[in-house]
């Protein structure tokens, strides 16, 4: 790669970037952010209708005492409307994080 400026040239191990083993520092934190963010949806996604699923024998009778939250069925709400809610909700609280990080490490160079 030919130098441009009297810079050197980029090192080849500069360019390696693995999710899984990031660099201390800014992409840890951003790689940890991240996994939270993904944890949280994971577990409301997934989650909380298995662990329903498998707490509730006799899916007849659990759907004919079913609980209402403002006039729908709740197993309709969660999916329909809370997940939706939730997932604005993580998108939000992960900018916000990311945004906090970005300011933090631009005002210490």
């Amino acid at each position: 790669m030919p130098q441009t400026n009297g810079q050197d040239p980029l090192k080849r191990e500069d360019l390696r970037i693995n999710f899984f083993r990031p660099r201390p520092g800014f992409m840890r934190k951003e790689v940890t952010i991240i996994w939270i963010t993904l944890a949280a949806w994971a577990i409301m996604t997934f989650g909380m209708p298995i662990h329903l699923a498998m707490i509730h024998s006799d899916p007849v009778r659990t759907l004919a005492e079913v609980p209402y939250i403002f006039g729908i069925p709740a197993y309709f709400w969660y999916s329909g409307q809370f997940l939706i809610l939730w997932f604005i909700f993580l998108c939000f609280f992960f900018n916000v994080l990311i945004d906090w990080l970005n300011s933090s490490y631009r005002r210490r160079r």
